[in-house]
C-alpha cells in the first residue's frame, strides 16, 4: 500500500465501495467545464470534506500563488492552492471527489497519494472529467465523449478505447495509474466552442454531471447550472453581434455540412477570421486537448468520423510536441 504521507485526513467517514471523481483546473479545464462540474457537485450534493492532498511537493506557486486573506477580525492569513477530496453518498452510491489545480511537479508521487486513497475505501472506478476546446457552435447541444480502457465498461456506458499518443496531463497520468492499480477507469470530456475559450461555460459543466451521472448512478443537481446556460448563450450572442468577422466564422460553422469535418486553412484569411486571442485557430481548435476523443465541426447527429479525427489531433499534437 503507498505511503500516504502527503494526504491530510480531514475525517474518515464509512464509505461503500466508492467511485472516484476528479478533475483539475488548467490544462485539461477548458472554459472551466471540468472543475465547474466536480465544484457543482461538491456544493450541490453536501459532499464533506474528506482530505487534501499537502502541496509543497506537487505545487509550483510561482506559477500557481496563494492568495492573502483577511479573517472578520482583519488579521491575514494565507490561502495555499491545494487538491482536495471530499466524499458524499448520492442516490445509492458513494462518491469521493477530488477537485484542484493540475500539479506542476512528481506526478507519480501525486498520482499514488489519490489512487492511495481510493485504495483506503475500495473504490470501484476512477473517472476523470475535462473539456476540450472544439470548432462546435455554443448553441447546440454540447456533446460529450468518453474513453474506457476496460471493455465492460465500454460496452455497458457507450464509451470508446483511446487510441490516442502524445503529450498528457495529470487526467492522463492519474488514468494510467488507476488502470494499473485495478480499478475500471473512464475520462469524460466536453467539447466547448473554441471561440468562446475565456467564457466558463455552466452548459458544458451540466453535460458532464448529466453523463457522469447515467455512468454511476448519482443524482445530477444541474437545474442552476442549466438556468446560467442561457445567460451563457446569451453573453456570447451579444459578443458575436458586436464582431461581424465572429458571426461570419459562426455562421460557416453552423452551415458546414457533415461532410466537410476538416480543418481547412483557406478558412482562414485577414478578412474572415475567427478572433483568435493570440493563437492560431489550430491551438485554439486543440489545445486541452489529454486523452479525449477526437472531435471537430459542428455537432452531428450522426457519431464523428473518430479514425480520421484522432489521426490528424494525434499529427497536430505530435508537430507541438516536436516544436
Amino acid at each position: 500500500m503507498a505511503d500516504l504521507e502527503h494526504v491530510r485526513w480531514i475525517r474518515r467517514p464509512e464509505l461503500r465501495r466508492p467511485h472516484v471523481i476528479a478533475a483539475f483546473t488548467g490544462w485539461n479545464d477548458a472554459a472551466d467545464a471540468a472543475s465547474t462540474a466536480v465544484k457543482h457537485l461538491v456544493e450541490n450534493l453536501g459532499a464533506a470534506p474528506l482530505a487534501e492532498i499537502i502541496p509543497e511537493e506537487f505545487t509550483d506557486f510561482a506559477t500557481i500563488r496563494p492568495h492573502v486573506r483577511l479573517n472578520t477580525d482583519a488579521t491575514r492569513h494565507i490561502v495555499w492552492p491545494t487538491v482536495s477530496l471530499w466524499s458524499v453518498t448520492s442516490g445509492d452510491v458513494d462518491l469521493i471527489l477530488v477537485l484542484g489545480p493540475e500539479p506542476a511537479l512528481r506526478w507519480k508521487l501525486f498520482s499514488e497519494q489519490i489512487i492511495g486513497v481510493a485504495r483506503e475505501y475500495n473504490a470501484t472506478t476512477f473517472i476523470s472529467l475535462g473539456a476540450l476546446l472544439a470548432d462546435v457552435p455554443h448553441r447546440h447541444e454540447t456533446q460529450v465523449l468518453g474513453t474506457a480502457t476496460d471493455q465492460a465498461m465500454i460496452d455497458a456506458h457507450d464509451l470508446q478505447r483511446s487510441r490516442y499518443e502524445g503529450p498528457t496531463g495529470i487526467v492522463g497520468v492519474l488514468n494510467d495509474a488507476a488502470h494499473t492499480a485495478g480499478f475500471s477507469t473512464a475520462s469524460l470530456w466536453a467539447a466547448v466552442p473554441a471561440y468562446a475559450a475565456q467564457i466558463p461555460s455552466p452548459k458544458a459543466a451540466s453535460a458532464l454531471i448529466e453523463r457522469l451521472a447515467e455512468i454511476v448512478g448519482c443524482d445530477a443537481p444541474t437545474m442552476m447550472l442549466d438556468a446560467q446556460a442561457e445567460l451563457y448563450e446569451e453573453q456570447i450572442d451579444e459578443l458575436i453581434s458586436s464582431d461581424p468577422s465572429m458571426a461570419r466564422y459562426l455562421d460557416r460553422l453552423e452551415n458546414r455540412s457533415d461532410d466537410d469535418d476538416d480543418y481547412d486553412e483557406d478558412d482562414y484569411d485577414e478578412d474572415d477570421d475567427m478572433p483568435s486571442y493570440g493563437v492560431s485557430p489550430d491551438q485554439l481548435r486543440f489545445e486541452g486537448m489529454d486523452d479525449a476523443p477526437p472531435l471537430s465541426g459542428p455537432l452531428p447527429d450522426e457519431p464523428v468520423d473518430s479514425d480520421a479525427l484522432m489521426e490528424e489531433v494525434e499529427q497536430f499534437l505530435r508537430s507541438q510536441h516536436d516544436d
